[in-house]
């Protein structure tokens, strides 16, 4: 009877999910049950230990994890400020809050990275021409000391407005920062002769962004190989803050957006935050990792609705030879971004 009955109803369609997508999703939820398990190993990092000071052959205290490029005034943010300002996670930022897009209190921040890399799937993405500029405005701030005896205390929030150029390169000024009612041209440090700075890890424009693999290992393996570590750094935590830093410096191909949440959903010690704040005051979902070597923890901050990147932070998770415990070290709230063609150009101009 149950076989006559099938046989007069139409056949069901056929919806067959791609093989790498399938292996994506069964991948995820392996992962899922072992953490679900009583005697699984834990994924969080270890104990923070303190970053106990050396000394060189000078004599000078060496200490934990510095900005890579700090100001005269040993003012810190992380390596993205000093590019961009630590701006707007690519164009996952302009996701559409009308997809409807929820969050549940009670997933994992790997369950949450995929749906936001869905999210970065689905967001059509008009391509940047090399002629042109990447301009965002983020409300910044950094941590700052006297001198390297001095701890860091935060710094005050101020505007910034920050044009990157597209062009492949190499390129001498890599970056037009406007603050403080003046234009800071950003140039890299080079050594003499040098043609500049060609588009790469360290200046990601969105052609080269839109050369990374897509795969999510590879898209990991291809990071690992590139990104340097500071003495003392987790190899994981490089990672993770160098995918924070090609999120929030350019605008990029919405594949290579949802591959970089995929990728980091496969680093290690990956947690959810249900309460992040960006120093805009405003609140949303974050991602976090710990770096236990360091005492160094960042955060991604995201719009608990629509899932759109809005901010990141950097703080201490320890006392040490840097500062207390819960020193931001650096943070950042996009305000606004968008693609103009030329240096000084604003939106809408």
């Amino acid at each position: 009877m149950n076989e006559e009955l099938a046989r007069l109803l139409p056949p069901p369609p056929e919806r067959d999910v791609p093989p790498g997508r399938l292996s994506h999703h069964k991948e995820r939820l392996m992962r899922l049950i072992d953490e679900g398990r009583p005697d699984a190993a834990s994924t969080a990092p270890a104990g923070p230990a303190a970053a106990a000071a050396t000394a060189d052959g000078r004599g000078a205290a060496v200490r934990g994890p510095r900005p890579r490029r700090p100001r005269p005034a040993l003012w810190m943010p992380a390596a993205a400020l000093a590019l961009a300002g630590a701006l707007t996670a690519g164009l996952v930022t302009t996701m559409d809050s009308g997809l409807g897009v929820r969050t549940s209190d009670g997933e994992t921040a790997v369950v949450l990275l995929d749906r936001i890399a869905e999210v970065a799937a689905e967001t059509e993405v008009t391509p940047v021409r090399d002629d042109q500029f990447v301009y965002v405005k983020s409300l910044s701030a950094g941590a700052e000391a006297k001198d390297e005896n001095s701890v860091f205390v935060p710094g005050k929030p101020y505007e910034l407005e920050a044009w990157l150029p597209q062009e492949p390169g190499p390129v001498k000024q890599v970056a037009l920062h406007y603050e403080g009612g003046g234009y800071v041209p950003v140039r890299e440090l080079l050594p003499p002769g040098s043609p500049g700075t060609p588009a790469g890890i360290d200046r990601p424009t969105y052609t080269w962004l839109a050369s990374l693999p897509t795969d999510p290992d590879r898209l990991l393996d291809r990071l690992s190989r590139l990104t340097r570590t500071f003495e003392g750094q987790e190899k994981d935590q490089a990672v993770f803050d160098k995918i924070g830093e090609l999120l929030g410096t350019s605008v990029m191909p919405s594949r290579t957006a949802a591959a970089l949440y995929e990728a980091a959903a496969k680093i290690p010690g990956v947690t959810r935050i249900e309460n992040a704040v960006d120093p805009a005051g405003r609140h949303g979902v974050g991602i976090r990792r710990v770096d236990g070597h360091a005492d160094w923890a960042t955060e991604w901050i995201f719009d608990r609705h629509s899932l759109e990147y809005i901010g990141r932070r950097s703080y201490l998770t320890a006392d040490g030879p840097m500062g207390k415990k819960g020193t931001v070290m650096d943070e950042s709230a996009v305000l606004e971004r968008a693609v103009v063609d030329k240096w000084r150009e604003r939106p809408g101009a």
